[in-house]
Protein backbone atom coordinates (compact mmCIF):
# COMPACT_ATOMS: atom_id res chain seq x y z
CA UNK A 1 0.00 0.00 0.00
CA UNK A 2 1.37 3.40 -0.99
CA UNK A 3 1.33 5.85 1.92
CA UNK A 4 3.56 8.69 0.75
CA UNK A 5 0.67 10.94 -0.28
CA UNK A 6 -1.07 10.67 3.09
CA UNK A 7 0.66 11.70 6.30
CA UNK A 8 0.88 9.05 9.04
CA UNK A 9 -2.39 9.52 10.88
CA UNK A 10 -3.40 7.72 14.06
CA UNK A 11 -7.02 7.26 15.13
CA UNK A 12 -7.55 6.80 18.85
CA UNK A 13 -10.22 7.15 21.46
CA UNK A 14 -10.63 10.43 23.31
CA UNK A 15 -8.33 10.80 26.31
CA UNK A 16 -8.26 13.27 29.20
CA UNK A 17 -6.56 16.37 27.84
CA UNK A 18 -8.29 16.18 24.42
CA UNK A 19 -11.08 18.54 25.51
CA UNK A 20 -9.43 21.71 24.19
CA UNK A 21 -8.53 20.21 20.79
CA UNK A 22 -12.03 18.74 20.42
CA UNK A 23 -13.62 22.12 21.18
CA UNK A 24 -11.25 24.18 19.02
CA UNK A 25 -11.42 21.86 15.99
CA UNK A 26 -15.20 22.04 16.02
CA UNK A 27 -15.52 25.74 16.79
CA UNK A 28 -13.42 26.59 13.74
CA UNK A 29 -15.74 24.93 11.20
CA UNK A 30 -18.94 25.92 12.97
CA UNK A 31 -17.98 29.61 13.17
CA UNK A 32 -16.64 29.57 9.59
CA UNK A 33 -19.97 28.41 8.16
CA UNK A 34 -22.62 29.10 10.81
CA UNK A 35 -23.11 30.48 14.31
CA UNK A 36 -22.02 28.73 17.46
CA UNK A 37 -25.28 27.68 19.13
CA UNK A 38 -26.05 26.90 22.77
CA UNK A 39 -26.12 23.10 22.16
CA UNK A 40 -22.63 23.44 20.61
CA UNK A 41 -21.35 25.32 23.63
CA UNK A 42 -22.75 22.68 25.98
CA UNK A 43 -21.32 19.65 24.14
CA UNK A 44 -17.99 21.25 23.23
CA UNK A 45 -17.58 22.63 26.74
CA UNK A 46 -18.08 19.27 28.45
CA UNK A 47 -17.62 16.31 26.08
CA UNK A 48 -16.96 13.90 28.95
CA UNK A 49 -20.40 14.44 30.48
CA UNK A 50 -22.33 15.19 27.28
CA UNK A 51 -20.92 12.43 25.04
CA UNK A 52 -18.83 9.89 26.96
CA UNK A 53 -20.77 9.48 30.21
CA UNK A 54 -24.12 8.72 28.49
CA UNK A 55 -22.43 5.93 26.51
CA UNK A 56 -20.87 7.64 23.51
CA UNK A 57 -17.35 7.78 22.13
CA UNK A 58 -15.07 10.33 20.53
CA UNK A 59 -12.34 9.42 18.08
CA UNK A 60 -9.40 11.73 17.59
CA UNK A 61 -7.25 11.82 14.46
CA UNK A 62 -3.65 12.71 15.30
CA UNK A 63 -0.45 13.32 13.41
CA UNK A 64 2.84 13.55 15.28
CA UNK A 65 0.94 13.95 18.55
CA UNK A 66 -1.17 16.86 17.23
CA UNK A 67 -4.95 16.51 17.09
CA UNK A 68 -6.02 17.21 13.51
CA UNK A 69 -9.53 15.79 13.46
CA UNK A 70 -12.30 14.30 15.53
CA UNK A 71 -15.68 12.63 15.36
CA UNK A 72 -18.20 11.81 18.07
CA UNK A 73 -20.50 8.84 18.36
CA UNK A 74 -23.37 9.98 20.56
CA UNK A 75 -25.57 7.39 22.25
CA UNK A 76 -29.24 7.87 21.39
CA UNK A 77 -30.93 4.62 22.44
CA UNK A 78 -29.97 0.94 22.48
CA UNK A 79 -28.42 0.11 19.10
CA UNK A 80 -28.69 3.68 17.80
CA UNK A 81 -25.98 6.34 17.77
CA UNK A 82 -25.60 9.76 16.21
CA UNK A 83 -22.45 10.66 14.30
CA UNK A 84 -21.59 14.25 15.13
CA UNK A 85 -18.94 16.88 15.67
CA UNK A 86 -16.87 15.49 12.82
CA UNK A 87 -14.14 17.66 11.38
CA UNK A 88 -10.62 17.61 9.99
CA UNK A 89 -8.27 20.57 10.38
CA UNK A 90 -8.21 22.72 7.24
CA UNK A 91 -4.51 22.01 6.61
CA UNK A 92 -5.22 18.27 6.34
CA UNK A 93 -8.34 18.24 4.18
CA UNK A 94 -8.34 16.51 0.81
CA UNK A 95 -6.09 13.68 2.01
CA UNK A 96 -8.85 11.15 2.73
CA UNK A 97 -8.63 11.61 6.49
CA UNK A 98 -12.33 12.42 6.82
CA UNK A 99 -13.26 9.18 5.06
CA UNK A 100 -10.86 7.20 7.26
CA UNK A 101 -12.26 8.87 10.37
CA UNK A 102 -15.85 8.17 9.35
CA UNK A 103 -14.98 4.55 8.53
CA UNK A 104 -13.33 4.19 11.96
CA UNK A 105 -16.41 5.61 13.70
CA UNK A 106 -18.71 3.27 11.77
CA UNK A 107 -16.46 0.35 12.74
CA UNK A 108 -16.55 1.43 16.38
CA UNK A 109 -20.35 1.66 16.26
CA UNK A 110 -20.53 -1.89 14.89
CA UNK A 111 -18.23 -3.10 17.69
CA UNK A 112 -20.63 -1.55 20.17
CA UNK A 113 -23.56 -3.42 18.62
CA UNK A 114 -25.14 -0.49 16.79
CA UNK A 115 -27.79 -1.32 14.22
CA UNK A 116 -28.39 2.24 13.05
CA UNK A 117 -26.43 5.49 12.80
CA UNK A 118 -28.05 8.88 12.45
CA UNK A 119 -26.53 12.24 11.57
CA UNK A 120 -27.48 15.83 10.94
CA UNK A 121 -25.66 18.22 8.66
CA UNK A 122 -26.31 21.18 6.41
CA UNK A 123 -26.67 21.25 2.62
CA UNK A 124 -24.06 24.03 2.54
CA UNK A 125 -21.46 21.42 3.57
CA UNK A 126 -21.56 19.59 0.23
CA UNK A 127 -18.27 17.73 0.70
CA UNK A 128 -19.45 16.34 4.03
CA UNK A 129 -22.85 15.33 2.66
CA UNK A 130 -21.17 13.56 -0.28
CA UNK A 131 -18.82 11.78 2.14
CA UNK A 132 -21.80 10.52 4.16
CA UNK A 133 -23.63 9.40 1.02
CA UNK A 134 -20.54 7.54 -0.21
CA UNK A 135 -20.35 5.74 3.15
CA UNK A 136 -23.91 4.50 2.67
CA UNK A 137 -25.90 7.06 4.65
CA UNK A 138 -29.33 7.76 3.13
CA UNK A 139 -31.41 10.91 3.42
CA UNK A 140 -34.43 10.62 5.68
CA UNK A 141 -37.83 11.60 4.28
CA UNK A 142 -39.35 14.65 6.01
CA UNK A 143 -41.89 12.58 7.94
CA UNK A 144 -39.05 10.69 9.70
CA UNK A 145 -37.07 13.79 10.69
CA UNK A 146 -37.18 14.69 14.37
CA UNK A 147 -36.71 18.30 15.50
CA UNK A 148 -33.05 19.18 15.87
CA UNK A 149 -31.48 21.22 18.65
CA UNK A 150 -29.41 22.93 15.93
CA UNK A 151 -30.94 25.66 13.75
CA UNK A 152 -28.40 24.90 11.00
CA UNK A 153 -29.49 21.25 10.53
CA UNK A 154 -31.33 20.79 7.26
CA UNK A 155 -29.86 17.42 6.21
CA UNK A 156 -30.89 14.30 8.14
CA UNK A 157 -29.44 10.91 7.26
CA UNK A 158 -29.21 7.38 8.58
CA UNK A 159 -27.11 4.30 7.96
CA UNK A 160 -28.50 0.85 8.69
CA UNK A 161 -25.74 -1.45 9.89
CA UNK A 162 -25.79 -5.13 9.12
CA UNK A 163 -24.64 -7.59 11.71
Amino acid sequence: METTATPAITFRRFEPGDEIAFRELNEVWIVRHFTLEEPDRKVLGDPANCILKPGGEILMATKDGRSIGCCALLYMEPGVYEVGKMTVHQDFRGLGIGKQLLDAVIGLAKQRGATKLFLESNSKLQDAVHLYEAAGFRHLPPERVHPSPYARSNVHMELLLSE
